[in-house]
């Protein structure tokens, strides 16, 4: 079995991580190959991975770490691992003690998948041409660059106009993504398997904006205007950032493949909501009757 190896250097146990699970490989039949910047963390040579020759790929950090390798992966629908070094970890499925018994199911099949909707988007310049496209599972955010100041832009869904919106920002999220940077500015929480995206304002300048659900299917095009074009930035599940020039736009809809997410055990994403988010958590309050 071909596995891949993504990572987040910040933990600093990581080559201890890897230095088990070089040792823990052979006996299941694993073949290693990892992201090219954790070459150091290894303690012996690894070959970089070519992600559609993988059967799996394992990520070790924290959701962000998933979302990094989810995008490395380039479209291939490799059965992602996620183990969890850090707090939360809600995209996750396993920690570092139980890593062993991972393995084990991850070469026995004994695991379900989650199949997930990932998002694509392109900068199309004033003159129609695409300047860039990337790929993002959690969200398409836009926003200035800099010091915090408002952005307005206009918005179409497939062709029809929404408005104008004034806002710090606008976040275009998945499902997947609804309980990340959605959440934080207001946005709706979005259960797994429902076939839409999420356009969410960043502290909207007006009563009169809300976030709206749409259809997965749906084409959103967020064109800065042209007063206001300046210092704009678009980034990909946060990470990957890309600053429009003025008289371009930001076209979102969903990526042609899907994301699966590895999961172990029988919790489901109603159990994670509870565990992760805490979820109608009334602890610690005095309850009246």
């Amino acid at each position: 079995m071909n596995v891949g190896v993504v990572g987040n250097p910040r933990y600093a146990d990581l080559g201890t991580v890897l230095g088990e699970l070089a040792r823990e490989a052979p006996a299941r039949g694993l073949v290693l190959s990892t992201e090219p910047r954790l070459e150091a963390f290894w303690p012996a040579p690894v070959p970089h991975f070519v992600p559609r020759a993988l059967d799996a790929l394992i990520t070790f950090g924290g959701d962000g770490t998933l979302l990094r390798g989810a995008r490395l992966l380039g479209g291939a629908e490799v059965p992602i691992l996620g183990v969890n070094l850090g707090r939360v970890g809600f995209l996750t499925t396993t920690t570092r003690d139980r890593l062993a018994t991972a393995l084990d199911a991850l070469v026995g099949g004994e695991y379900a998948t989650e199949s997930l909707g990932a998002l694509q988007g392109s900068i199309v310049a004033a003159d129609g041409t695409v300047r860039a496209t990337h790929h993002a599972l959690n969200d398409v955010a836009l926003h200035r660059g800099g010091v915090a100041r408002v952005v307005r832009v206009n918005v179409s869904i497939d062709g029809q106009d929404v408005g104008p919106y004034s806002s710090d920002g606008l976040i275009i999220a998945t499902p997947t993504g609804s309980t990340a940077y959605s959440l934080s500015a207001g946005g709706p929480i979005v259960a797994p398997g429902v076939a839409a995206m999420v356009v969410t304002p960043i502290c909207a300048h007006t009563l009169a904006v809300r976030p709206l659900v749409v259809s997965s299917e749906a084409r959103i095009v967020v064109s800065p205007m042209p007063e206001w074009a300046e210092d704009v930035l678009v980034s990909f599940d946060g990470q990957t950032g890309i600053e429009l020039v003025p008289g371009d736009s930001i076209a979102v809809g969903g990526a042609p493949y899907r994301v699966r997410l590895v999961r172990l055990g029988r919790s489901g994403w109603f159990t994670r909501m509870r565990q992760k988010l805490h979820w109608g958590d009334l602890s610690g309050r005095e309850i009246v009757r």
